[in-house]
């Protein structure tokens, strides 16, 4: 069952001029396409390619579950409710905060840094709220 992966798959290895080298030394341009430098030069490690895709694992593998347990409404629901919590409007100059999507991603007791820690140049803007309203409806 690939669906409920609980560490996130590797990345798949690109083939390098090692790997594709004839008798000469050389890439082998016939046999396995043209060679790609970009592919070769951004190396990455293991763990940064599973760090990436952890959360989005971890999200596939809670609706895979729900699915299995609930039938397939519960996943739809909560996806459903993920994308009507996330339109959520807000004045332009006030700090957004989606804490409803935060509690249905089950992010709501772990603390990041942007959580506490603010800018202060975010902290003392002056609130001018209708010339901001106004700027964003373009009056």
């Amino acid at each position: 069952m690939d669906s409920l992966r609980i560490v996130p798959t590797p990345e798949t290895k690109t083939a390098t001029v090692e790997d594709t080298s004839n008798s000469f030394g050389l890439h082998d341009t016939f046999k396995y396409g043209p060679r790609s430098l970009a592919a070769e030069v951004t190396s990455t490690s293991k763990i940064r390619g599973r760090l990436e895709n952890w959360e989005a694992t971890q999200d596939n593998l809670k609706l895979q579950m729900q699915r299995q347990l609930f039938g397939l409404h519960m996943p739809m629901r909560t996806l459903m409710e993920r994308k009507i919590v996330s339109q959520n409007p807000h004045m332009p100059i006030l700090p957004q905060s989606n804490l409803h999507l935060d509690i249905l991603m089950g992010r709501d007791e772990t603390l990041e840094c942007v959580d506490f820690m603010t800018p202060a140049s975010a902290i003392a803007q002056p609130l001018d709220i209708h010339a901001d309203m106004e700027k964003k409806l373009r009056m």
